[in-house]
């Protein structure tokens, strides 16, 4: 299993990588899907997540986590190509990106820690990979118990 994780380095409040990775291998084991997949994960601030958001979402405000999935039907930019994948046998998810800032608001507000709210995130955007989506409301129950059930089995260290 590949994680890429990359942390701006002005978001050093944020867990470290190796802690992000673990969060994120302990997601995707829950799907058992073996150890030939790659995902990346950015943290990054309020600034990028809404040119990323406003870019690819049409959303002109910065959000808490976005999702950018690799499957080979889906497109990341604005135009009717897909998203070529490289010919192996790897399942490349795509990306989570993460706002630092907004996990730390999120964190005070829900009255618990940086840690506990990034690993909220992180399996959110994960699942967002994984093709669960909360558009409408039976999707926003599945995709809901679907993270308490994995948040509760996760080893937060």
């Amino acid at each position: 299993m590949e994680i890429n994780a990359l942390i701006e380095e002005e978001f050093n409040q944020c867990p470290e990588t190796n802690w992000l990775k673990n969060v994120v291998e302990q997601v995707i084991n829950t799907r058992e899907m073996g150890t030939d997949v790659e995902l990346g994960l950015v943290i990054t601030g309020d600034e990028q997540i809404r040119y990323l958001n406003r870019n690819y979402r049409g959303k002109d405000e910065p959000t808490d986590v976005l999702a950018f999935s690799f499957e080979s039907d889906k497109t990341l930019a604005t135009d009717s190509a897909a998203f070529i994948l490289p010919p192996d046998d790897v399942v490349h998810l795509g990306e989570v990106i993460i706002s630092c800032p907004r996990a730390i608001i999120q964190a005070e507000e829900h009255k618990h820690s940086i840690w506990m709210e990034i690993a909220i995130l992180i399996i959110h955007g994960v699942l967002h990979l994984l093709g669960y989506d909360h558009e409408e409301l039976e999707q926003q129950k599945i995709m809901a118990a679907r993270e308490r059930e994995i948040l509760d089995r996760l080893t937060l260290e």
